[in-house]
């Protein structure tokens, strides 16, 4: 089968031909029609050890994958041959590849009408939107400012936030990742690379203060965020791109009333009833068609390429990668 191979921390992805795995005891192989790429991803190429631990060399990245049952290991029904399914692979990766195997106890099948990179996006990526909502309850009185809103994440957090009836404000890079954030639903879109963003937003608000800040960036731009809080407002993180979490001092949280929540990991799955109950709930939501991810499409082959153009911003939407044609 064709993979995408690791073979030093620092070093380029390198698509070649390995063996094709076969299913353990309890397990499935799927013959895979979408592999989500996630920011972990790129943090384990670069070989940075802070957020997660390191795997063994050489590695097949990837830890989301959709596609089809095209064989089960002893002691699994015949009956899941054939059927669509996506799933989360965990930290061991695997999914930039043609084939993938997982235990039949974590998979998924996909509803009916959605497709395999729909469903992909949906089975980290939206489960993490939908748990960052969850955790910021937006309600029609709310002003809600969404970073890294044209995201993978943040276009379906800004789509669940306005459904909410919230006001919300999205916060990207350039004028298509704008335009993006406004088909999600953001009733404002703000270039936060332009001097003097902070006062943009303010302005088209029009005397509105903002309620409540959703970051998935950190650093400056978080900061920068979490400054146009009103008294009172509430502060959700669910990442750190940037490279560090937002810095909150003891104003912040005493003079200025501002609550503080994470929204990643197992706090997420805690919260909204478990990760299987919140997985099935992202694919529901993506099958109803209230939410829909935006998906930025890459050849299995050019993962290399999907890692480049993510790293440097020049993505919308969650970043898939699909079989090459042919």
């Amino acid at each position: 089968m064709l993979a995408v191979r690791l073979h030093a921390f620092g070093s380029a992805l390198r698509c070649e031909e390995v063996e094709d795995p076969s299913p353990g005891p309890g397990q499935v192989r799927i013959a895979v029609r979408a592999a989500g790429v996630h920011l972990v991803d790129s943090v384990i190429r670069r070989g940075i050890s802070e957020w997660v631990p390191l795997p063994d060399l050489p590695t097949v990245p990837g830890s989301e994958v959709a596609g089809v049952v095209d064989a089960v290991g002893s002691g699994v029904a015949e009956s899941w041959l054939g059927e669509r399914v996506v799933t989360q692979l965990g930290l061991a990766g695997g999914g930039y590849a043609e084939l993938a195997v997982r235990e039949v106890g974590a998979l998924h099948v996909i509803p009916d009408g959605l497709g395999f990179a729909a469903a992909v996006a949906m089975i980290c990526t939206g489960s993490t939107a939908l748990g960052v909502v969850d955790a910021a309850a937006p309600a029609p009185d709310d002003v809600v400012v969404v970073t890294a809103a044209a995201g993978g994440v943040g276009t379906m957090v800004v789509q669940a936030a306005s459904r909410a009836g919230a006001l919300v404000v999205g916060l990207a890079g350039c004028r298509e990742k704008r335009q993006a954030v406004l088909r999600a639903g953001a009733a404002i879109a703000v270039d936060y690379l332009e001097e003097g963003w902070q006062g943009e937003v303010l302005g088209q608000l029009g005397g509105r203060e903002v309620t409540a800040v959703l970051d998935g960036v950190g650093g400056v731009l978080g900061r920068g965020a979490v400054d146009l809080l009103a008294p009172g407002g509430r502060l959700v993180m669910f990442g750190s791109s940037s490279g560090e979490l937002v810095r909150l001092t003891s104003e912040d949280l005493f003079a200025r009333a501002l609550t503080a929540t994470v929204a990643v990991g197992p706090q997420v799955a805690k919260r909204s009833g478990g990760l299987r109950a919140l997985e099935a709930r992202a694919l529901r939501e993506a099958a109803t068609h209230r939410l829909t991810p935006f998906i930025h499409p890459f050849p299995l082959s050019e993962a290399a390429r999907a890692h480049e153009a993510m790293e440097s911003r020049h993505t919308v939407g969650k970043v898939v990668l699909l079989p090459d044609a042919g």
